[in-house]
């Protein structure tokens, strides 16, 4: 079959591998001169600034992806294990450093809260690595046709059950950790999922083990060559790659079946299917012209987040790391304050992210880079981004600032706020997608595939399994399913 995919975004990307290997003619539309969507970059000036996600793991998965086309992730990629993955730094002045490795990780716990909790850290890892087996395969790597089809896995739900799976994330980690610390570094990792962890259920945790058991990675150059290696791996098997080349409309049949796209001033190009890796409220209101499902129209979405990039002069404080994630005081009330009242954390948590740690060739020689996050409000909320988004940028920067990073000589800077992640066609000004509720996962979510239109398929973070690269890298390969299914028809 002739499969078009619109969008060259990392599930695009997957998708397109999958297919190609499965013996498909695939073209990829690109709206940009690049690969990566979200996953984009600002080279200016000698720096090297990612401007999507920061976070990387599960390298099984890009492995995966990129042998569904016929090469390697070592073809493409040189990848990094970051240890430490992360360094937390709390508001009483502590740090802890999150280290790569169970035994590594243990012997860093025992030393900054005592063996207790070193071998609640090792019982909570053998808890993750039971809830991963029980999750994965039957509940992610799948696409859903309804929520029936839950009830034909009673042994697989009953399992999930018996580990607790069902019940709330904070409580569960809080049974491993009596150190207050220590529940943040292994439960903030909901919010990737758009939820406080006192509301997320306890599945939540494989985000967890994504990060704690198969551990963080960097890419050589950045977050950004994941897109260029999949697009490059995707071309040598045969993909056609067309960039600069904005898809208008997704074109139907008198009966409604998929025939093709329009492409920026008319041009038309045939398809026996069509994968879609636009914003999924997008993909319905513009592409289409027809009304969404209801969970894209009417949903709750995830927060969104303010976003400062900079290529800087100065060196780093001397403990930072890679990741630094910096706890502000309050926890519960701040979850509250963001998600229920939708306004800023007072005393946000964030992000600090410096890539040139690993990777000193991503600034010219005295320089470095800065990726600094914080949550905030998704555009549903009653914020005034006009007056919000510079107040927002000033208080990053400041923050930045007085964690000790240098700040005082910027040689090229981006800011993101919910607007600006609205301009690049993200539903609700949100480049999380739809919050991961109960109701708005699984077979709730999104589904990848609309009886209202035959031959279109839906991937990325919008549908299912959900958000970040690996449940983005899995779209890919559930979309390839999808086109499949429908060849056989």
């Amino acid at each position: 079959m002739r499969v078009v995919v619109v969008g060259a975004g990392l599930g695009g990307l997957a998708a397109a591998c999958h297919l190609v290997g499965r013996g498909h003619d695939v073209v990829v539309l690109e709206r940009a001169a690049t690969p990566g969507g979200v996953a984009g970059v600002v080279e200016e000036h000698g720096y090297h600034l990612d401007t999507g996600p920061a976070v990387l793991t599960m390298a099984s998965l890009l492995e995966t992806t990129f042998a569904a086309a016929g090469s390697t992730l070592e073809q493409h990629l040189h990848v990094h294990r970051l240890d430490p993955m992360y360094r937390a730094c709390f508001a009483d002045g502590t740090e802890l450093a999150v280290r790569a490795g169970v035994d590594a990780m243990a012997a860093e716990i025992d030393g900054f809260a005592g063996a207790r909790e070193a071998a609640g850290f090792r019982r909570f890892v053998g808890w993750l690595r039971e809830l991963y087996e029980a999750e994965f395969g039957p509940f992610i790597v799948r696409s859903f046709d309804s929520p029936v089809e839950l009830l034909r896995q009673p042994r697989a739900l009953a399992r999930l059950a018996r580990l607790g799976a069902l019940g709330r994330l904070a409580p569960r980690v809080a049974s491993y950790f009596a150190d207050e610390r220590l529940q943040r570094v292994f439960s903030f990792q909901a919010l990737y999922a758009g939820l406080s962890p006192f509301d997320a259920l306890a599945v939540f945790s494989i985000i967890t083990y994504m990060d704690t058991v198969e551990g963080v990675l960097f890419p050589t150059g950045g977050m950004h060559e994941i897109a260029v290696g999949l697009a490059r791996a995707a071309e040598d098997a045969g993909v056609t790659l067309a960039y600069s080349s904005p898809v208008t409309r997704i074109e139907r049949g008198p009966d409604g079946v998929v025939s093709g796209v329009r492409v920026g001033g008319g041009d038309r190009v045939g398809a026996d299917a069509v994968v879609c890796n636009a914003d999924v409220a997008a993909t319905y209101r513009t592409l289409l012209g027809i009304a969404p499902p209801r969970v894209v129209a009417r949903g709750t979405y995830s927060p969104s987040c303010a976003l400062w990039i900079a290529g800087v002069r100065g060196a780093l404080p001397p403990r930072a790391a890679h990741h630094n994630l910096h706890f502000g005081r309050a926890w519960r009330d701040a979850f509250s304050t963001l998600l229920d009242d939708g306004r800023r954390m007072p005393d946000p948590s964030i992000l600090v992210t410096s890539a040139t740690a690993t990777d000193p060739g991503l600034a010219p020689d005295g320089g470095t880079t800065l990726y600094a996050l914080e949550p905030v409000p998704n555009l549903a909320g009653p914020l005034d981004w006009a007056v919000e988004g510079p107040r927002a940028q000033a208080d990053l920067r400041a923050r930045v600032g007085e964690l000790g990073y240098p700040v005082d000589d910027v040689v090229v800077e981006r800011f993101l706020d919910p607007p600006a992640w609205a301009a690049q066609g993200l539903e609700r000004g949100t480049p999380f997608s739809l919050a991961h509720q109960f109701f708005q996962s699984g077979p709730f979510r999104t589904r990848n595939v609309d009886d209202r239109v035959p031959g279109l398929v839906l991937v990325g973070m919008g549908t299912v399994p959900g958000v970040g690269i690996p449940m983005v890298l899995v779209s890919g390969q559930l979309a390839a399913d999808r086109v499949e299914a429908w060849g056989q028809r």
